[in-house]
């Protein structure tokens, strides 16, 4: 298990060009770090994560439009590196996690939050727009209620953001949240890891396709190509011959 910390405190956990970079360095070493199964994301401190740091936000006021292309780039390639991660990945949210914090809740492919989590998207109220995170929030959220929070930048609760699947499931406190969390890794170390990664990506490539003839012949080949692996036959084998695979030992 390998856990990425924002640990921001004194700015809840906001980010920057610079934290930018080192999430990306980091999740691209997790992406080849062959010991690592499961990736946790969490803030220190009171926050998940405030979103844009205000200091870089005064400074990108003044950039110029190929600056701000570039810095808004390297958040779309870093939120990318984290939504492609062949290992699973799980938001542990507590306190707030609003705008490019909640597209951070949005690249992972569970989210669990704490009772005192919020949420908001409130680049609207400040002449701005959630261009960057909004693919993302999309998917998580749906076109309908990204419409409304996309376009109000009104707070919601954990409450409501499980009602609209950007979260999972809502613990009581942040002790009820670490124990979900470790359920969470138990359940992921009963799966085949390569298997894990070929289903991420058909996850990915088969929510917006449409179901077609192109379609059906990509998952016939997968699941057929998938079976010839190793894992697919020890799997297999081990089912049949009722033991544990070698990923459960």
């Amino acid at each position: 298990v390998a856990v990425v910390t924002l640990n921001r405190p004194d700015v809840h956990n906001a980010f920057n060009p610079e934290v930018i970079e080192r999430l990306s360095d980091i999740f691209e070493t997790l992406r080849v770090a062959d010991g690592v199964r499961v990736v946790l994301l969490e803030g220190n401190g009171k926050s998940f994560s405030a979103g844009a740091d205000l200091a870089w936000m005064r400074a990108a006021a003044e950039y110029d439009k190929d600056t701000n292309a570039a810095e808004a780039n390297a958040l779309g390639q870093m939120l990318n590196s984290i939504y492609t991660l062949p290992k699973p990945t799980i938001a542990v949210v507590h306190g707030p996690a609003l705008a490019g914090g909640m597209g951070l809740v949005s690249v992972c492919d569970i989210a669990i939050a704490a009772k005192s989590a919020f949420f908001a998207l409130t680049e609207v109220r400040i002449g701005l727009t959630p261009a960057t995170i909004s693919p993302y929030v999309i998917e998580a959220i749906g076109p309908r209620n990204a419409r409304r929070y996309f376009l109000t930048g009104e707070r919601f609760s954990a409450d409501e953001a499980f009602r609209m699947g950007l979260v999972h499931g809502v613990f009581e406190d942040r002790n009820a949240l670490a124990e979900a969390a470790e359920r969470l890794v138990d359940d992921f170390f009963q799966t085949a890891p390569g298997a894990v990664d070929v289903t991420k990506k058909l996850v990915r490539d088969v929510s917006f396709a449409e179901i077609d003839k192109k379609l059906i012949q990509m998952t016939a080949d997968l699941i057929a190509s998938q079976r010839q692996t190793d894992e697919g036959r020890e799997g297999t084998t081990a089912f049949l011959e009722k033991r544990k695979p070698w990923w459960q030992e």
